[in-house]
């Protein structure tokens, strides 16, 4: 799944994605990225760490709490070394600036997904 609070970005990334092969779903919230792990078994989530409301580093915390197998990469166009530090600390798989290419994208999503 890919998080993001900019619905175009998510669009053109699930498309880019399932263009490669990968079923991808997205969610323009944490809210909504939460509701969807609950319903949907993912295997990996990338998360916006800066989005209104619920945010990145606050999903993960639920995540882990909840799902700890669940693979998380952070993802950031204005990450503070805290953010990453703080997403390091809650078990994130890896963290990316955006933006970021998608084939780089692809890659991290294969290494997380055989990760265990």
């Amino acid at each position: 799944m890919f998080v993001d609070d900019e619905e175009e970005l998510v669009s053109a990334v699930v498309e880019r994605l399932e263009l490669r092969g990968v079923v991808a779903r997205g969610a323009v919230t944490g809210t909504d990225a939460l509701r969807l792990i609950e319903e949907v078994e993912f295997d990996v989530v990338v998360l916006d760490v800066k989005m209104p409301g619920i945010g990145g580093l606050d999903v993960i915390r639920r995540v882990k709490s909840e799902h700890p197998a669940l693979q998380v990469v952070l993802l950031s166009g204005h990450g503070s070394t805290e953010d990453v530090a703080e997403g390091w600390r809650l078990g994130a798989f890896d963290y990316l600036q955006k933006p970021v290419d998608i084939d780089v994208l692809l890659g991290i999503l294969r290494k997380a997904a055989a990760a265990p």
